[in-house]
């Protein structure tokens, strides 16, 4: 039944039976907003398009007080639903089952409304991102190295309690799926579980981005996690303590992280461990693992050194192009080895697990990887870096930026509504184009399955949509560019540096 299931097959066959016009036309309409209700469902009722409340009743849930027209749009979107399962031989229970979660539907649906809107797009050009990363805060409690936020405490034009929730409201209203909460450090501000309630109760996926210091107190993870926290990934730099202590800038925050993620899986809560992956700790990702499986967590995310904000002053944690190539293809065998879902950041992981692989293994985001073939068709359409085109991420303040690692201000919440910044931003535009890349990015044959990471394209040159000095087919760039610029702003760094833990 491996290959029969999951939501890859059932996008699949959607875009399959959207091909022609007269189900476009059916589409269409499906977009359209109504006012309908789920009785069995603990979620804020709201306007939404008819598709998403069809998906619904194709997972089994009660629809009431729908209009007629919307139950009869309904009605054949459902029946569209059939037919696309049945082009690909689709496990219908398992699709009814992963369209149970509002999160699920909300994402299929922008999926939809992107095809309705723009057509078949590749990549696949959307009314919304999927994800939005909050930085909730710019108030922490750790001074780490490579922050990107050079987070210590509040601004003094941080949104208020009235704003942040109507900053909820207006990524519901757009149609968001998931929201990562990130900062500074959220979970220690008064804010936060208001906010993850609010999130919540909009059937918005909720996860969040820490250094792990509060949870380490079980209670405060399960009061977030009532509150309806659905994902926690939690900072780990090393398996060593006096290396993550020092790289993150207090004392006795390995230990805390590392209860943290004990807390989370004695709960029950989804969890990972964000790894910044640096010339600090490269050649530590053998002990990582096995500290991940020694504490029970199933996830390892490996992220991108960008130098940006305090990571500026540290550029030379930066990896050279082979060794991130090394890595790649390290964690890749690691991942065919291990029972652990090993990830990366960089979009290059896919072009490093497509070759490894010899085209059957895929990564079309950081948050997969594997053999699924009808994945592996989606991937064009949704692969590579997300910044501008599946993501986006919105400050402190409410500013609204490509990336966290991008400071690009594209426009305010409190100015305009988020959806308008999302759909009208040239820059968010030109990114969703990749033709529009310069260098080995553009003619790259991996180009739609990653594209590179924009945000170090930036760091670098100063130009998104420039090439990722840090994949081996940029290399020149990089040596001829970057290194030299590195050079320059390591503000004379001994080579020493990397041996934190002296």
């Amino acid at each position: 039944m491996g290959e029969r299931r999951g939501l890859g097959h059932f996008l699949t066959g959607l875009r399959l039976a959207l091909s022609n016009p007269v189900t476009r036309r059916i589409l269409g309409s499906s977009v359209r907003e109504a006012s309908c209700r789920i009785p069995d469902e603990d979620v804020e009722a709201d306007k939404k398009p008819i598709v998403y409340y069809a998906l619904a009743s194709f997972a089994g849930r009660t629809i009431s007080d729908c209009p007629l027209q919307a139950r009869f749009i309904s009605g054949l979107i459902k029946s569209l639903l059939r037919v696309s399962l049945w082009i690909i031989r689709g496990d219908t229970d398992e699709a009814r089952k992963a369209l149970r979660d509002p999160a699920v539907r909300r994402g299929i649906t922008l999926v939809l409304e992107g095809i309705a809107r723009y057509g078949i797009t590749v990549p696949q050009k959307l009314p919304a991102p999927f994800l939005v990363v909050w930085n909730f805060t710019n108030m922490c409690n750790l001074r780490c190295m490579h922050c990107y936020q050079r987070a210590s405490k509040p601004t003094p034009d941080e949104l208020t309690l009235e704003e942040k929730l109507g900053l909820v409201d207006q990524l519901d209203k757009a149609g968001v799926a998931a929201v990562a909460l990130s900062g500074g450090e959220p979970t220690i501000h008064p804010h936060f579980i208001r906010v993850v309630r609010a999130l919540s109760s909009r059937g918005i996926y909720v996860s969040v981005a820490t250094n792990g210091w509060a949870f380490a107190d079980k209670k405060r993870l399960e009061e977030a996690v009532k509150a309806g926290l659905r994902y926690v990934e939690v900072s780990l730099d090393s398996s060593r303590p006096e290396v993550h202590d020092k790289f993150r800038g207090v004392r006795g925050t390995w230990e805390r992280a590392v209860k943290a993620l004990r807390n989370a899986v004695e709960l029950g809560v989804t969890a990972g461990i964000a790894v910044t992956i640096t010339r600090i700790n490269v050649d530590e990702v053998d002990e990582i693992l096995d500290l991940a499986e020694e504490i029970g967590v199933k996830r390892v995310v490996f992220f991108n050194f960008i130098p940006v904000g305090r990571g500026k002053d540290n550029a030379w944690l930066d990896l050279e192009p082979e060794e991130r190539e090394k890595l790649l293809q390290k964690l890749y065998m690691e991942h065919k080895r291990r029972g652990l879902e090993i990830y990366s950041t960089s979009p290059i992981y896919s072009r490093v697990a497509l070759q490894l692989s010899r085209g059957e293994t895929v990564s079309p985001t950081h948050f997969y990887i594997g053999e699924n073939k009808i994945v592996k068709a989606l991937a064009e359409y949704v692969g590579g870096c997300g910044a501008g085109r599946i993501y986006a991420a919105v400050q402190p303040n409410g500013d609204v930026t490509p990336c966290v690692f991008m400071p690009i201000v594209v426009g305010n919440v409190r100015e305009k509504e988020f959806r308008e910044i999302w759909e009208t931003t040239p820059l968010f535009n030109k990114l969703r184009d990749r033709s529009n890349l310069w260098g080995p990015c553009r003619v790259c044959s991996y180009r739609n399955v990653c594209g590179g990471c924009r945000a170090r394209g930036y760091a670098y040159f100063n130009d998104p949509l420039a090439p990722d000095p840090g994949c081996i087919l940029a290399r020149k760039y990089w040596h001829r560019i970057v290194g030299k610029q590195r050079e320059e702003i390591t503000y004379s760094k001994p080579r020493a540096s990397p041996t934190l833990a002296a």
